[in-house]
């Protein structure tokens, strides 16, 4: 009972994705932050679908974010993050979760940036995770925040932790590749973990004025 009157007083914010694995990694850094109940979309029947049509990860996030919020009417945070290659001139970028194809599986779009990518030197291989992340209220849009880590594409795919990309992006400062790393230090240098601090920054005066 006292459990259930706590939560009373929380702020409820859905988190707008499907992707299980990111949905876990939000809620592992958002943790520590006082006075939010985080949900997913499943705890929220009869929800509209979202085309991300958008250009850039920012209008996608808050697309999502400003649909849902109206949709569960309640808080909602969206997320909209992914790879970008120089020497691809910025691809896969907004379409990194279906870049080889609509049912793409992680392993497939990792198998067609790697065969973009054959022949090509390190050091033309730089890249980049960027993450934005929008909060809204049925009312309004409150802020968006964005993140990003720099790194290079490995030739082979290293590592078994993380998801998506993880496994062929190299994070030259640490020597390995995200999906190499503890998923405790991920959570520290990733794009999306850069953007969940400026969130952080930014969500806890909103809920003190509550």
């Amino acid at each position: 009972m006292t459990s259930f009157i706590n939560e009373l007083h929380l702020k409820t914010i859905v988190i707008a994705t499907q992707n299980e694995k990111k949905r876990v990694e939000i809620k592992e850094i958002l943790k520590d932050v006082p006075g939010i109940l985080l949900r997913g979309i499943e705890d929220f029947p009869f929800l509209p679908e979202i085309k991300e049509d958008g250009n850039t990860f920012r209008e996608n996030a808050i697309k999502k974010a400003t649909i849902l919020t109206k949709a569960c009417n309640t808080w909602a945070m969206a997320d909209d993050s992914g790879l970008e290659i120089d020497t691809l001139k910025g691809r896969p970028g907004i379409y990194s979760s279906r870049y080889a194809g609509a049912d793409a599986t992680d392993k497939k779009n990792i198998e067609k940036v790697l065969s973009e990518l054959r022949g090509i030197p390190k050091e033309r291989r730089t890249a980049r995770f960027i993450c934005s992340i929008a909060l809204a209220s049925p009312n309004q849009l409150f802020f968006v925040v964005e993140g990003r880590c720099d790194g290079f594409i490995t030739n082979e795919p290293r590592g078994i932790n993380g998801f998506g990309y993880d496994p062929i992006f190299y994070v030259p400062d640490y020597g390995k590749t995200l999906a190499e790393l503890n998923p405790s230090i991920k959570n520290r240098i990733s794009h999306r973990a850069k953007a969940l601090e400026q969130f952080k920054e930014r969500i806890i005066p909103l809920i003190q004025r509550i």
